[in-house]
């Protein structure tokens, strides 16, 4: 049952804050719904990709350990709900800069090495996401090379 203070803030505008922090929790579930679909392409998942997941939104987003873990089980929820990607790339893409993006499709890369293989599955969503963000193909490229040497494959 909401209280009259409940109520009457309801009436408000938000204030730039809470807009700003809506607008930053939006981001942070687009970016690892992203990561999570990468996870999601091959046919059976493991820790390892999971914890590349959690990993690369720690870093990507300087999230605690807990804070990453939350985000990342929202993630799989919402990305097993999700019928597209464009509403989460529009929000990447309005968002992040180029450089970000490519960061973050490193991170992509990352995750599908984790379980030291590629399948066509996690190629053929990374080149969709990365399509859809507009990163240009050498810097695609040279991401997936920085993350194959990370892994040590390639």
């Amino acid at each position: 049952m909401l209280s009259l203070k409940d109520l009457f803030d309801s009436l408000l505008p938000p204030s730039p804050e809470a807009d700003a922090e809506a607008a930053e929790r939006a981001l942070q579930l687009a970016t690892a719904v992203m990561l999570v679909e990468v996870m999601r392409a091959d046919a059976s998942f493991r820790p390892g990709e999971r914890e590349a997941v959690r990993a690369a939104l720690r870093e990507t987003f300087a999230l605690g350990v807990d804070e990453a873990n939350r985000l990342g089980e929202l993630a799989e929820t919402t990305a097993r709900d999700a019928t597209d990607y464009f509403a989460f790339t529009s929000r990447i893409n309005e968002r992040f800069d180029m450089p970000a993006k490519v960061r973050m499709i490193e991170h992509m890369w990352r995750v599908a090495y984790a379980d030291g293989r590629l399948s066509e599955h996690e190629r053929h969503v990374l080149w969709r996401i990365a399509d859809l963000l507009y990163v240009p193909q050498g810097a695609y490229v040279n991401a997936r090379i920085r993350a194959e040497q990370a892994a040590g494959v390639g």
